[in-house]
C-alpha cells in the first residue's frame, strides 16, 4: 500500500505560503522528533531555498522520542548551513521561551522595532504547530486537535514590536516518494485515517519495534517478541488484549489490535521511540537508489 494524502485546501495553503515567504526573515519548521526527515515537507525546503531564508528546525514531541536518536538528529541538522536545530516540547513554556533568541541569531539584522523579526511557522499536519503558537503567545490563538489538518488558514500575530509570527496550516506534499515515509507519517497520525489501512500501518510499526525496541513490546504487552515477525506481533497484541471477533470462532480482531498498538505508540505509553535515525535514513535512501538503478537497467538476458 502506497500512502498519499493531499487534501484540496493544501494547494491553496502552499500558494499562500509562497507569497508570504517573501515578507518573512526566518522559517521555523516544526518537526516530529520521532521522524524528522520523513516528516519534513520538501515543498517547505524548496520555498525557503528559493527565497534564501534560514531555518530554525524544532524537533517537537521530544518527550516521545528516543533521546539518543534525537541527539543524532540535532547534530545532523546543526551541520547544515543556515540552520539551527533544537529539541523541544511545544507544551513547555521554558522550551518555547528560548526560540526567539535562536531565531534572532539567524537574522541578526532584524533587531529593533523598526525592523521586527518576522517568523513563519511551518510543518506537516498534527506536528504541534498550534500548540507551539498557543504556548508562545500565552493564550489560545490556534485550534488544537488530535486529528491532522485542524488549521486551514494563515494567521499573523504581532507578539511584540520586535517579533511577528505567521502561523500556517499543516501541509503534506502531492507525492510521497518513499513508501516507508508514508507509513511513518501514518503511524504518527500526520495523515488522515481515510488514506490508510490501520492494520498495514501497525504491521510496519511492529517491524520497527521488533528491530529496535523489542524490550518495550515485552514490557507493555507481556509477551516475548523473540521469533515473531511483524504480523506475529500484532497477533500477540490481539491475544494479550482479548481482541476477538464475535461469532467468528475465536478469530483475532487484528484491526482492533492495530489501533491499540498505534495508540500506545502515538501517546508515548509504549515508550520513547524514534522511527528513524540519520543512519537508518541514509541506509533507506541508499537501498531506494539501488532499487531504482536495478529497475531502470536494460534487460541483457538472451
Amino acid at each position: 500500500m502506497a500512502i498519499q494524502w493531499f487534501p484540496g485546501h493544501m494547494t491553496t495553503a502552499r500558494k499562500k505560503a509562497a507569497e508570504t515567504m517573501a515578507q518573512i526573515d526566518v522559517v521555523v519548521e516544526v518537526l516530529d522528533a520521532r521522524l524528522p526527515e520523513a516528516g519534513s515537507n520538501p515543498m517547505i525546503h524548496e520555498l525557503r531555498h528559493f527565497r534564501q531564508r534560514p531555518c530554525l528546525k524544532l524537533l517537537n514531541k521530544v518527550d516521545l522520542a528516543d533521546p539518543e536518536a534525537t541527539r543524532a538528529w540535532i547534530d545532523y541538522y546543526n551541520r547544515q548551513p543556515g540552520v539551527i536545530a533544537v529539541a523541544i516540547s511545544a507544551k513547555k513554556p521554558g522550551d518555547v521561551a528560548k526560540l526567539a533568541g535562536l531565531a534572532q541569531k539567524l537574522a541578526p539584522h532584524r533587531d529593533d522595532a523598526f525592523k521586527p523579526l518576522r517568523l513563519m511557522i511551518m510543518g506537516i499536519p498534527n506536528v504541534g504547530k498550534s500548540t507551539l503558537m498557543n504556548t508562545w503567545v500565552k493564550r489560545k490563538v490556534a485550534a488544537v486537535g488530535d486529528e491532522p489538518a485542524v488549521t486551514k488558514s494563515q494567521q499573523r500575530i504581532n507578539l511584540s514590536p520586535r517579533l511577528i509570527l505567521v502561523d500556517t496550516p499543516g501541509m503534506t506534499w502531492p507525492k510521497i516518494e518513499h513508501d516507508a515515509d508514508g507509513f511513518m507519517l501514518a503511524a504518527s497520525h500526520a495523515i488522515g485515517r481515510n488514506a490508510v489501512i490501520d492494520e498495514e500501518v501497525a504491521i510496519f510499526l511492529a517491524g520497527i519495534l521488533l528491530e529496535r525496541y523489542p524490550g518495550l513490546l515485552k514490557a507493555r504487552y507481556g509477551f516475548s517478541p523473540e521469533g515473531l515477525d511483524a504480523t506475529g506481533v500484532l497477533e500477540a497484541v490481539a491475544k494479550k488484549r482479548g481482541c476477538i471477533l464475535k461469532g467468528r470462532g475465536g478469530e483475532l480482531d487484528l484491526e482492533k489490535a492495530a489501533m491499540i498498538l498505534l495508540t500506545d505508540y502515538r501517546s508515548g505509553t509504549l515508550g520513547r521511540i524514534s522511527l528513524e535515525t540519520p543512519a537508518s535514513r541514509q541506509a533507506m535512501l541508499a537501498a531506494a537508489k539501488r532499487h531504482k538503478v536495478a529497475d531502470t537497467a536494460p534487460d541483457t538476458a538472451a
